[in-house]
């Protein structure tokens, strides 16, 4: 770094140019990108045109998602402004010749494209899973599968991607769904696939399951679901598969009819002491009871291919507590409104204030109140018939005592109490919580304790679809062709890969040292953590600048802002070398 003095006697020899990169943590992300692999198999899964020039494939996605998770923005027209501003720094990460033109438009629409077809994404999708198996020697046991949604502003076309459906996100919206399997403790997707909007989630799931068998190669996978995987035909491929399932039970069909009987057997159990108490560690390492339940053997049937599969299924009839207190909680609340909304059908009279006149009109509108809070026969309704009377001359003018008169009946019903009915209230609440599993692990593999633990670890899914919707945007998406849409889709999921192999491993680091990190919370500098979120180590790499000063022949100076002590931390723990960003103070040698 030049002194003042040698600043101010250039600035008097020659005219300076004086450029200034925010590098942040685009160094990082192409660091742990080029770790993982990612240009390379890209560029072996898509093929070059023979007159294709500039950038490869894969070089053009690193980059491209490396702005995408730094800034949190996937729209294509943003991104030859952004490498114009970062040309250097690319370019010396890289190791290629990076220019403006290589992220026009046009070419990232043709990327986008190849993405979107099966045959290129399926080879990325498999060699990057196999790759980062081997490279980052990644636990294979538990895969959890599940969908959502994505809505958007898109026209709506017969037999077209984007649909409307059953919306997790806005229903007045049409939209697409993503499928995804991911690969347990680390939220990390394995496959993902873009389906129109209308579609029922319990068809995708096989799809999904033999393509991680081809990307991970393992039998005695535990694929872990919500209740639309516990369909009879996925539970049959699963175990045709040799892999096993665990996922809740709809209450639908069968279940519906039996799950009554199966809570009286519960009851009965924990009266007799019978019952098997599921306890979990809180934050301070104590054990704390979330719930208790039993579990019974069923022996299963079904033909898969031409080979006719047996086996013996575990059913596990499970209550969470804080379940059953939060539909207790929610009851009350439906009666209290219930209660209020009976009671005002029936106001005084007053001006203004419609009467009800009818008994059957009563009794439909209560019977609606009733049947829309769902508490139907939890609440009992008092009335009575009132019949008001009034003598009235017939004909028009003044009364007198030979004038006939007649007598005018005004009838109104009147609800006179709402009174709850304790008993049935008591008899609903005892149901409250229970949910029944399905495994085809054996005891000895999981216990009920054990499966109870593992399904309450669904939330790792779920963190998935929060990155691709609040730290990727995907929502809306700035696409319009059913291919762009997919392209696009799969290129955010990589992003998310990249997310959670960085988190991951940041976090077994720590854990295998019995370390911790500080530094990542502004608000407060004494706190250290354990397990830092992928997004909170990358806002640790802000405010890293390069500067560059240059005269009219020459380039003079490079200087790139030093890194802190827990910024090399944690590039040491992802295996990554400070020189990341310390090769960019290295003078230009042509690249």
């Amino acid at each position: 770094m030049c002194t003042t003095q040698e600043a101010c006697g250039l600035v008097g020899q020659d005219e300076l140019i004086i450029i200034t990169e925010r590098v942040d943590d685009v160094a990082l992300l192409v660091g742990q990108m080029i770790k993982m692999g990612l240009h390379e198999i890209v560029d072996r899964s898509i093929p070059n045109h023979w007159k294709q020039r500039g950038l490869s494939w894969g070089w053009t996605t690193v980059i491209w998602l490396a702005y995408i998770l730094s800034e949190g923005d996937h729209r294509k027209v943003s991104m030859q402004a952004y490498v114009q501003g970062m040309q250097h720094s690319l370019s010396r990460l890289t190791g290629q010749e990076v220019e403006p033109l290589d992220f026009s438009d046009d070419r990232l629409a043709h990327l986008l494209g190849y993405l979107s077809k099966r045959e290129f994404w399926t080879k990325i999708e498999q060699a990057l899973t196999q790759r980062s198996v081997e490279v980052y020697e990644l636990p294979q046991a538990v895969v959890r599968c599940d969908a959502t949604t994505v809505s958007g502003y898109h026209e709506v076309e017969d037999g077209g991607l984007v649909q409307y459906g059953h919306s997790k996100d806005d229903p007045n919206l049409a939209q697409i769904k993503v499928m995804t399997g991911s690969l347990d403790p680390l939220g990390m997707p394995l496959v993902v696939d873009v389906v129109s909007g209308e579609q029922a989630d319990d068809g995708l799931y096989i799809p999904v399951i033999e393509r991680i068998e081809a990307g991970l190669s393992k039998s005695g996978l535990l694929f872990v679901g919500d209740c639309k995987m516990s369909a009879f035909e996925t539970r049959l491929h699963l175990v045709g598969s040799h892999h096993h399932y665990l996922s809740p039970l709809p209450l639908t069909g069968a279940t519906a009819e039996e799950m009554g009987g199966w809570i009286t057997e519960a009851l009965i159990r924990d009266q007799t002491g019978r019952l098997e108490l599921v306890f979990r560690n809180n934050a301070k390492d104590e054990a704390v009871l979330i719930g208790g339940g039993y579990e019974f053997e069923r022996l299963q049937r079904g033909q898969f291919g031409d080979q006719s599969v047996q086996w013996s299924e575990r059913v596990l009839v499970v209550k969470s507590i804080q379940h059953a207190e939060q539909q207790s909680r929610g009851l009350e609340k439906r009666l209290e409104t219930a209660q209020q909304q009976i009671e005002a059908l029936t106001p005084p009279r007053a001006r203004g204030r419609r009467q009800i006149t009818e008994e059957a009109v009563l009794l439909e509108a209560i019977d609606k109140i009733l049947e829309k809070q769902r508490v139907k026969g939890l609440l009992e309704v008092a009335y009575e018939k009132q019949v008001q009377q009034q003598t009235q001359y017939v004909g028009r003018g003044r009364g007198s005592d030979q004038r006939a008169q007649r007598l005018i009946e005004r009838v109104r019903y009147q609800i006179t109490a709402v009174v709850r009915n304790q008993t049935a209230i008591d008899k609903a609440k005892e149901g409250f919580g229970w949910k029944a599993f399905v495994t085809s692990v054996s005891k000895a593999q999981l216990s009920l304790s054990e499966a109870v633990g593992c399904y309450r670890k669904e939330y790792r899914v779920e963190r998935i679809f929060n990155r691709l919707k609040s730290r990727l945007n995907i929502a809306p998406l700035f696409v319009r062709r059913e291919d762009q849409i997919t392209g696009m889709t799969h290129l955010l999921s990589l992003g998310v890969r990249v997310l959670s192999l960085l988190e991951f491993v940041v976090r077994r680091s720590l854990q295998q040292d019995q370390a911790t990190l500080a530094e990542l919370h502004p608000e407060n500098c004494q706190k250290t953590t354990t397990q830092p979120t992928a997004e909170r180590l990358l806002k640790a790499f802000s405010k890293i600048s390069l500067t560059m000063i240059q005269n009219s022949t020459a380039e003079l100076v490079r200087h790139i802002t030093p890194l802190s002590a827990v910024q090399k931390q944690i590039l040491h723990r992802l295996g990554l070398e400070c020189s990341l960003y310390q090769q960019l103070e290295i003078p230009n040698s042509g690249i």
